[in-house]
């Protein structure tokens, strides 16, 4: 397999397609990776699920100081590739790691001295799902370091048109997951039985394992690697270009987390099996969404190589090619949320009175799937080319409104079913209006002029 994909010239569909495959696949893995934590937990009971649910939001919240340093790092990596400015790269690699570690080390420390008024934010009914909560946060995002760099990683080697150390590092840890998961949290000969801590004390190893993986890649490397400085003193403008890029994704993600957790409260009103629906749900809907965000790192690095590279046609075609696979694969999402959520709920929790519940949240989150599809794969060329300010507003404006809307459907005969249709209702304004704005865009640029059915530069 070539190992580094040459974005910038050759065939359109050709090279999105071969460094959109690994990545995708990784998207898989990693969704196979965190349903392989909920599977087992939900072996334990609903209130298992539901600890690991209101912990695991910290770690979600954590996703957006870290893709700060990734989608920062990733963008202006590309563009510097794209004009062929080797060392300009190498610069803001080593910058990006330096920022992914300060974040990494504060928010960990954070989520340790402050674990008990986190997990009770939520105000969840259950002690002994409150103390295994603080238990899973403490050690997920305590340790939450290793998370933050193999996504810079990620972001990093995807810039350079080489996703297949993303792959080998995720499947590793996929393998090692699967292997620790019922050792740890069932006891399973000379282990102990540590139920919802031994989940996450799986999932940290498997986390130092991928990050130990991305370190030997990178010392293997040739294109760029090599000529990164990691003792280097941080070099202020580089470390701006980042955060000017990264800031407005970051506080898109952080906003969204935050509004997902003030949505998370809302349910646990409903009882802590309504928490558990939501946990499971979101991981079953993560069949489409993760995929999407797969490829639309792939677009990413696509557009802003090219756009480095002053080619406009290019980007044009790259887009188009993703639309249509992300297309097919939302429809196929749509149809399995909508058409078989019960036995799919099944498979992670069998509670005769939780499995109604469920089926009404993957239906309704069914209807959403292609449009929330097309919004990720629409922000991931905005990114590309170092607008994530468009994105960014669109999410945070209409991920802000579900909360009112949730409020107000709750009190109609829908009653749990509301908070999901406010949801869903925002997920598809958000990716018809993206779509739209971005098309605006290339028509500003010049993109869209007569590029249809023209030959790749």
């Amino acid at each position: 397999m070539q190992k580094k994909i040459d974005l910038v010239n050759g065939p359109v569909l050709s090279s999105l397609t071969r460094l959109a495959i690994p990545i995708m696949a990784t998207s898989l893995i990693q969704m196979a990776y965190n349903m392989t934590d909920m599977i087992w937990i939900g072996r334990i009971g609903s209130s298992a699920v539901a600890s690991v649910g209101a912990a695991g939001m910290y770690m979600w919240l954590s996703n957006g100081l870290a893709v700060l340093a990734k989608m920062g790092g990733q963008v202006n990596v590309g563009h510097a590739l794209g004009a062929a400015d080797k060392e300009k790269a190498a610069e803001y690699v080593s910058n990006a790691l330096q920022l992914t570690l300060v974040l990494g080390i504060i928010y960990g420390i954070i989520c340790i001295l402050w674990a008990r008024p986190l997990i009770h934010f939520f105000h969840l009914n259950q002690a002994q799902v409150i103390r295994d909560a603080g238990s899973y946060l403490k050690i997920t995002c305590g340790l939450v370091l290793f998370s933050f760099l193999n996504q810079t990683f990620t972001g990093l080697f995807t810039a350079i048109g080489n996703s297949r150390p993303v792959f080998l590092a995720t499947t590793t840890g996929l393998v090692v997951n699967i292997i620790l998961d019922p050792l740890l949290i069932f006891g399973i000969g000379v282990f102990p039985a540590l139920r919802v801590t031994g989940a996450a004390i799986a999932t940290v190893v498997a986390q130092m394992i991928v990050t130990l993986m991305f370190l030997i890649f990178a010392a293997k490397d040739t294109v760029l690697f090599r000529y990164v400085s990691y003792r280097k003193k941080p070099d202020m403008k580089s470390m701006n270009a980042i955060v000017r890029i990264g800031f407005p994704t970051s506080v898109q993600s952080m906003l969204f987390t935050g509004i997902s957790m003030v949505i998370a409260r809302l349910v646990a009103g409903y009882g802590d099996a309504a928490v558990a629906v939501q946990k499971v749900g979101s991981q079953i809907e993560s069949i489409s969404w993760m995929t999407a965000d797969g490829f639309a790192a792939a677009v990413n690095s696509f557009t802003s190589q090219n756009h480095g590279a002053g080619k406009k046609r290019r980007i044009y075609q790259g887009y188009v090619s993703a639309l249509k696979v992300v297309f097919v694969w939302g429809i196929f999402c749509t149809c399995l949320l909508i058409v078989c959520p019960a036995p799919v709920f099944k498979i992670f929790i069998t509670e005769k009175e939780v499995i109604p519940l469920g089926v009404d949240y993957l239906r309704i989150l069914g209807v959403s799937q292609l449009f929330m599809s097309l919004e990720i794969t629409t922000a991931g060329a905005f990114a590309g080319y170092g607008k994530t300010v468009p994105p960014s507003v669109v999410s945070i404006v209409f991920t802000t409104l579900r909360i009112p809307l949730a409020l107000i459907l709750v009190h109609t005969t829908l009653g749990l079913n509301g908070i999901w249709w406010s949801i869903t209702i925002s997920s598809i304004v958000k990716g018809v209006l993206l779509f739209i704005w971005f098309c605006v865009f290339m028509r500003r640029e010049n993109i869209l002029h007569n590029h249809i059915g023209r030959k790749d530069e």
